[in-house]
């Protein structure tokens, strides 16, 4: 069986729309590239038809790959989340005790993470350090420059 993949509502629309675009605008313009080159003569020799059927390949393994991510894909409600200790979608504000810096981070789906908007995947290495910690814990965190000890500021979502 497959591994259940959770999303938020925003997350799992951002994945249908991109599949959508893949299916309505993609295919059927690696369709015409593959007609046009058809349409040029001998196709043992014809390079553009070889990288068009090559592009529709590599296509139709996105949009399958899509499929079955959406197909695997659960929502998390959000307003049934505890906030007692770290879990995925939580915001964690968190302190370096080394540098004395403060930083948040909202710990989501790989598929959403965006470091520049402060959201890291749950499989990084901040993030597993974080899940199952309270407010008030410190915690080192083993990261490629180190290990950086953290204490927990505050967790919301």
């Amino acid at each position: 069986m497959s591994e259940v993949i959770y999303v938020t509502v925003e997350g799992l629309q951002k994945l249908k729309e991109e599949l959508d675009q893949l299916r309505k605008v993609e295919r059927p313009m690696i369709s015409r590239q593959i007609a046009d080159a058809r349409d040029k003569g001998d196709l043992s020799e014809n390079a553009e038809y070889a990288a068009a059927k090559e592009e529709q390949g590599m296509l139709e393994m996105k949009i399958s790959k899509l499929d079955d991510i959406i197909a695997r894909s659960r929502i998390i409600d959000e307003t049934r989340i505890d906030v007692s200790n770290v879990r995925i979608l939580h915001k964690v504000k968190i302190r370096n005790k080394s540098a004395n810096t403060t930083m948040e981070y909202q710990l989501v789906p790989e598929s959403e993470a965006n470091f520049k908007l402060g959201k890291i995947a749950i499989s990084s290495p901040i993030a597993q350090g974080l899940i199952g910690k309270k407010v008030g814990d410190i915690i080192e965190i083993k990261v490629p420059s180190g290990v950086i000890p953290f204490e927990i500021i505050s967790i919301s979502i």
